[in-house]
Protein backbone atom coordinates (compact mmCIF):
# COMPACT_ATOMS: atom_id res chain seq x y z
CA UNK A 1 0.00 0.00 0.00
CA UNK A 2 1.52 3.44 -0.86
CA UNK A 3 2.02 5.02 2.56
CA UNK A 4 1.02 8.41 0.70
CA UNK A 5 -2.49 6.89 0.71
CA UNK A 6 -3.31 6.17 4.30
CA UNK A 7 -1.96 8.06 7.01
CA UNK A 8 -4.37 7.25 9.67
CA UNK A 9 -1.65 4.71 11.37
CA UNK A 10 1.35 7.18 10.88
CA UNK A 11 1.31 8.63 14.17
CA UNK A 12 1.82 5.31 15.97
CA UNK A 13 4.82 3.89 13.26
CA UNK A 14 8.07 2.92 13.62
CA UNK A 15 10.73 5.69 12.66
CA UNK A 16 14.29 5.31 11.25
CA UNK A 17 16.37 6.28 14.05
CA UNK A 18 18.84 7.18 11.38
CA UNK A 19 17.30 10.81 11.21
CA UNK A 20 19.13 13.55 13.09
CA UNK A 21 17.07 15.45 16.07
CA UNK A 22 15.15 18.94 14.67
CA UNK A 23 18.31 21.46 14.96
CA UNK A 24 18.23 25.67 14.08
CA UNK A 25 18.74 25.16 10.32
CA UNK A 26 17.31 28.71 9.44
CA UNK A 27 18.77 31.99 9.32
CA UNK A 28 18.68 33.23 12.96
CA UNK A 29 19.49 31.99 16.19
CA UNK A 30 16.52 30.92 18.51
CA UNK A 31 18.86 30.90 21.92
CA UNK A 32 17.30 34.33 23.14
CA UNK A 33 13.58 34.44 22.91
CA UNK A 34 11.38 37.22 24.96
CA UNK A 35 8.74 35.75 27.08
CA UNK A 36 5.50 35.82 25.43
CA UNK A 37 7.55 36.80 21.79
CA UNK A 38 5.34 36.29 18.95
CA UNK A 39 6.08 34.51 15.44
CA UNK A 40 3.67 34.44 12.24
CA UNK A 41 3.63 30.73 10.99
CA UNK A 42 3.18 30.19 7.13
CA UNK A 43 0.86 27.50 7.13
CA UNK A 44 0.04 25.76 3.73
CA UNK A 45 -1.01 22.68 5.02
CA UNK A 46 1.56 20.35 4.10
CA UNK A 47 4.19 18.59 6.27
CA UNK A 48 6.95 21.12 6.01
CA UNK A 49 4.88 23.56 7.25
CA UNK A 50 2.95 21.27 9.86
CA UNK A 51 6.65 20.72 11.46
CA UNK A 52 7.19 24.39 11.38
CA UNK A 53 4.83 25.42 13.09
CA UNK A 54 5.29 23.00 15.97
CA UNK A 55 8.45 23.94 15.90
CA UNK A 56 8.12 27.30 16.38
CA UNK A 57 5.76 26.82 19.38
CA UNK A 58 8.22 24.05 21.06
CA UNK A 59 10.57 27.06 20.75
CA UNK A 60 8.26 29.10 22.62
CA UNK A 61 6.58 31.25 20.51
CA UNK A 62 3.00 32.46 20.57
CA UNK A 63 2.41 31.42 17.41
CA UNK A 64 -0.30 33.29 14.77
CA UNK A 65 -0.88 30.74 11.10
CA UNK A 66 -1.45 32.35 7.87
CA UNK A 67 -2.93 30.48 5.12
CA UNK A 68 -3.77 31.63 1.60
CA UNK A 69 -6.25 31.09 -1.10
CA UNK A 70 -4.67 32.26 -4.00
CA UNK A 71 -6.50 30.44 -6.83
CA UNK A 72 -4.79 27.03 -6.48
CA UNK A 73 -6.37 23.92 -7.95
CA UNK A 74 -8.03 22.49 -4.80
CA UNK A 75 -8.73 23.66 -1.19
CA UNK A 76 -7.90 20.33 0.33
CA UNK A 77 -4.92 22.21 1.65
CA UNK A 78 -6.61 24.90 2.67
CA UNK A 79 -8.66 22.22 4.96
CA UNK A 80 -5.37 20.64 6.36
CA UNK A 81 -4.07 24.36 7.29
CA UNK A 82 -7.22 24.73 9.52
CA UNK A 83 -7.12 21.45 10.91
CA UNK A 84 -3.40 21.74 11.87
CA UNK A 85 -3.70 24.96 13.42
CA UNK A 86 -6.42 23.62 15.61
CA UNK A 87 -4.69 20.95 16.72
CA UNK A 88 -2.06 23.17 17.41
CA UNK A 89 -4.19 25.54 19.64
CA UNK A 90 -3.14 28.50 17.49
CA UNK A 91 -4.68 31.85 15.77
CA UNK A 92 -5.31 30.56 12.17
CA UNK A 93 -6.25 33.55 9.67
CA UNK A 94 -7.22 32.63 5.65
CA UNK A 95 -6.25 35.59 3.62
CA UNK A 96 -7.82 35.52 -0.01
CA UNK A 97 -5.42 37.07 -2.71
CA UNK A 98 -5.80 36.68 -6.33
CA UNK A 99 -3.19 36.19 -9.44
CA UNK A 100 -5.37 37.08 -12.19
CA UNK A 101 -2.25 36.49 -14.56
CA UNK A 102 -1.97 33.00 -13.72
CA UNK A 103 1.83 31.27 -14.99
CA UNK A 104 1.16 28.24 -13.35
CA UNK A 105 0.11 24.79 -13.56
CA UNK A 106 -1.42 25.08 -10.18
CA UNK A 107 -3.49 27.87 -10.83
CA UNK A 108 -4.70 26.97 -14.59
CA UNK A 109 -7.20 24.13 -13.86
CA UNK A 110 -7.10 23.37 -17.49
CA UNK A 111 -3.56 22.41 -17.67
CA UNK A 112 -1.87 19.33 -17.85
CA UNK A 113 0.32 18.89 -14.10
CA UNK A 114 3.62 17.20 -15.19
CA UNK A 115 4.78 14.34 -14.64
CA UNK A 116 6.42 13.65 -11.01
CA UNK A 117 10.29 13.30 -11.15
CA UNK A 118 12.61 12.92 -7.59
CA UNK A 119 16.07 14.34 -9.54
CA UNK A 120 14.92 17.42 -10.98
CA UNK A 121 17.22 19.92 -13.06
CA UNK A 122 14.22 21.96 -13.86
CA UNK A 123 11.95 24.42 -12.42
CA UNK A 124 8.67 22.44 -13.16
CA UNK A 125 4.77 24.49 -14.75
CA UNK A 126 4.03 23.81 -10.61
CA UNK A 127 6.10 26.93 -9.91
CA UNK A 128 4.15 29.52 -8.93
CA UNK A 129 5.49 33.07 -9.93
CA UNK A 130 6.89 34.94 -7.00
CA UNK A 131 4.73 32.84 -4.47
CA UNK A 132 6.88 32.96 -1.49
CA UNK A 133 7.76 36.77 -1.75
CA UNK A 134 4.13 37.49 -1.96
CA UNK A 135 3.56 35.44 1.06
CA UNK A 136 6.03 36.62 3.11
CA UNK A 137 5.44 40.02 2.40
CA UNK A 138 2.09 38.95 3.50
CA UNK A 139 3.30 37.32 7.14
CA UNK A 140 5.95 40.57 7.27
CA UNK A 141 3.49 43.13 7.62
CA UNK A 142 0.81 40.82 9.89
CA UNK A 143 4.14 40.28 11.94
CA UNK A 144 5.08 44.28 12.14
CA UNK A 145 1.58 45.03 12.83
CA UNK A 146 1.34 42.71 15.87
CA UNK A 147 4.71 43.45 16.98
CA UNK A 148 5.69 39.58 16.13
CA UNK A 149 9.51 38.80 16.34
CA UNK A 150 9.83 36.31 13.68
CA UNK A 151 8.31 35.11 10.52
CA UNK A 152 8.45 31.52 9.87
CA UNK A 153 8.11 29.13 6.59
CA UNK A 154 8.47 25.16 5.78
CA UNK A 155 10.58 25.92 2.73
CA UNK A 156 13.28 23.30 2.12
CA UNK A 157 16.28 22.87 -0.55
CA UNK A 158 16.97 19.42 -0.10
CA UNK A 159 14.02 17.22 -1.24
CA UNK A 160 11.89 19.80 -3.19
CA UNK A 161 10.91 20.78 -7.28
CA UNK A 162 13.89 23.01 -7.29
CA UNK A 163 11.85 26.03 -6.64
CA UNK A 164 13.76 28.82 -6.40
CA UNK A 165 11.79 31.15 -3.92
CA UNK A 166 12.49 27.59 -1.59
CA UNK A 167 16.09 28.52 -0.92
CA UNK A 168 18.46 29.65 1.44
CA UNK A 169 19.77 32.06 -0.90
CA UNK A 170 16.49 33.60 -1.46
CA UNK A 171 15.58 33.52 2.40
CA UNK A 172 18.87 35.35 3.28
CA UNK A 173 18.73 38.06 0.85
CA UNK A 174 14.64 38.71 1.73
CA UNK A 175 15.47 38.91 5.22
CA UNK A 176 18.01 41.49 4.34
CA UNK A 177 15.10 43.25 2.33
CA UNK A 178 13.17 43.38 5.45
CA UNK A 179 15.67 44.42 7.51
CA UNK A 180 16.24 47.55 5.45
CA UNK A 181 12.69 48.02 4.66
CA UNK A 182 10.71 48.15 7.67
CA UNK A 183 10.07 50.30 10.52
CA UNK A 184 11.11 47.34 13.40
CA UNK A 185 14.05 46.41 10.57
CA UNK A 186 15.73 50.28 10.30
CA UNK A 187 15.14 50.44 14.36
CA UNK A 188 17.36 47.49 14.95
CA UNK A 189 14.56 45.26 15.90
CA UNK A 190 14.19 43.09 12.92
CA UNK A 191 11.29 40.59 12.01
CA UNK A 192 13.87 37.44 11.61
CA UNK A 193 13.04 35.01 8.65
CA UNK A 194 13.54 31.56 9.94
CA UNK A 195 13.39 28.45 7.94
CA UNK A 196 14.05 25.45 10.49
CA UNK A 197 13.86 22.80 7.79
CA UNK A 198 15.29 24.72 4.99
CA UNK A 199 18.31 21.80 5.29
CA UNK A 200 16.72 18.81 6.02
CA UNK A 201 15.86 15.63 4.13
CA UNK A 202 11.85 14.99 3.75
CA UNK A 203 12.41 11.65 5.80
CA UNK A 204 14.26 13.68 8.78
CA UNK A 205 11.13 16.23 8.74
CA UNK A 206 8.99 13.70 9.04
CA UNK A 207 10.86 11.69 11.80
CA UNK A 208 10.96 15.27 13.76
CA UNK A 209 6.96 15.98 12.79
CA UNK A 210 6.16 12.65 14.46
CA UNK A 211 8.69 13.13 17.58
CA UNK A 212 6.53 16.81 18.14
CA UNK A 213 3.37 14.83 17.75
CA UNK A 214 2.21 16.81 14.97
CA UNK A 215 -1.00 15.34 13.52
CA UNK A 216 0.26 13.77 9.83
CA UNK A 217 -2.42 11.97 9.05
CA UNK A 218 -4.21 15.79 8.54
CA UNK A 219 -1.38 17.16 6.13
CA UNK A 220 -1.52 17.44 2.40
CA UNK A 221 1.03 17.46 -0.31
CA UNK A 222 -0.70 16.55 -3.36
CA UNK A 223 -0.96 18.91 -6.16
CA UNK A 224 -3.74 17.47 -7.73
CA UNK A 225 -6.34 17.86 -4.57
CA UNK A 226 -9.13 15.15 -4.76
CA UNK A 227 -10.69 12.77 -2.23
CA UNK A 228 -7.02 10.79 -2.57
CA UNK A 229 -3.44 12.06 -3.69
CA UNK A 230 -2.91 11.24 -6.90
CA UNK A 231 0.34 9.51 -6.03
CA UNK A 232 2.59 10.99 -9.16
CA UNK A 233 3.43 14.17 -8.80
CA UNK A 234 6.57 15.67 -7.82
CA UNK A 235 4.90 16.05 -4.21
CA UNK A 236 3.48 12.99 -3.58
CA UNK A 237 6.60 10.96 -4.88
CA UNK A 238 8.59 13.25 -2.49
CA UNK A 239 6.44 12.43 0.39
CA UNK A 240 6.15 8.88 0.00
CA UNK A 241 10.06 8.36 -0.54
CA UNK A 242 10.46 10.23 2.60
CA UNK A 243 7.77 8.02 4.62
CA UNK A 244 9.38 4.72 3.38
CA UNK A 245 12.79 6.34 4.48
CA UNK A 246 11.65 7.03 7.90
CA UNK A 247 10.63 3.16 8.31
CA UNK A 248 6.71 4.23 8.02
CA UNK A 249 4.75 2.05 5.86
CA UNK A 250 0.82 1.76 4.56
Amino acid sequence: MNPVRNLRHSRDSKISHGASPVRNSGHSRDSKISHGARAVILLSGGIDSGATLYYARQKGYKVFCLTFDYGQRHNREIDSARRLAEACGADWRLLKISLPWKGSALLEKGRRLPKGKLARKDIPSTYVPGRNIIFLSYAVSYAEAIKAEAVFIGANQIDYSGYPDCRDSFLRAFGAAVKRGTKKGVSGRGIRIKAPFINKTKSQIVAAALKMKVPIETTWSCYRGGRRPCGVCDSCLIRTRAFKEAGIYG
